[in-house]
């Protein structure tokens, strides 16, 4: 029973991983070549379904910590993968005036190359119990520049979104109401900025640490 278990295991997380890297490879390629063709204006329309479908499905990755699918704790994954998922649907779906910001083609490129490597390396591992040393090393490695990247095309874009949130009310629930409840969106991203203070410290040295692991076992083999 163990072993098919086992067997069931490795063999949804095969298929989740190569479906989920087909999305930011989609992303990846529609997004370099619409930046080269036609301009950074038009980046987000060319990637904008793989972006939604790729980014939501990592939500998965949280319920795969907590049920002990993978050993990746769920203090790491879950920020990174929340963080990401409100850029993709509370910034770019929700707020159509930042989508021709430049840096949506430096977000978009940074996030599809960390994942492309990211899962056609547990890919590989799953199908055959281990990943070249390459890619191993590509995976803990990629992360030094395609993180930071991200994360001051993340900042940035929240920042330019504030001005239209606070226009728009969007998203905002104003009391008198019937739950006796009221939520400013603007004033929620204004906490989420803050949160990018410790929080990008925080999983930064995690995946340093994560890297040097890595690295020692390879090299020790």
């Amino acid at each position: 029973m163990a072993r098919f278990l086992s067997g069931v295991r490795c063999m949804y997380l095969f298929f989740y991983n190569w479906i989920v890297f087909f999305g930011w490879f989609q992303v990846f390629y529609f997004g370099v070549k619409t930046l080269n063709e036609f301009g950074h204006e038009h980046v987000y329309d060319a990637v904008e379904k793989p972006l939604l479908f790729a980014q939501t499905a990592a939500f998965l990755e949280v319920l795969h910590s907590l049920v002990g699918l993978v050993r990746s704790p769920v203090s790491a994954t879950l920020p990174q993968i929340t963080s990401r998922l409100y850029v993709t649907w509370g910034i770019l779906w929700s707020f159509p005036e930042v989508r021709s910001h430049i840096l949506v083609s430096s977000l978009v490129i940074s996030w599809s190359i960390t994942e492309i490597i990211r899962y056609s390396f547990f890919g590989t591992r799953e199908a055959f119990g281990s990943a070249p040393s390459w890619l191993l090393w590509l995976r803990y490695s990629t992360f030094l520049l395609m993180y930071p990247a991200g994360i001051i095309s993340e900042v940035v874009l929240i920042y330019n979104a504030l001005s239209y949130m606070k226009e728009s009310g969007k998203y905002a629930v104003r009391m008198p109401n019937k739950w006796n409840f009221s939520f400013d969106y603007y004033y929620a991203s204004l906490v989420g900025l803050a949160i990018y203070v410790p929080g990008c410290p925080y999983l930064y040295s995690y995946m340093l640490g994560q890297r040097k692991k890595a690295v020692s076992k390879t090299k020790a083999a």
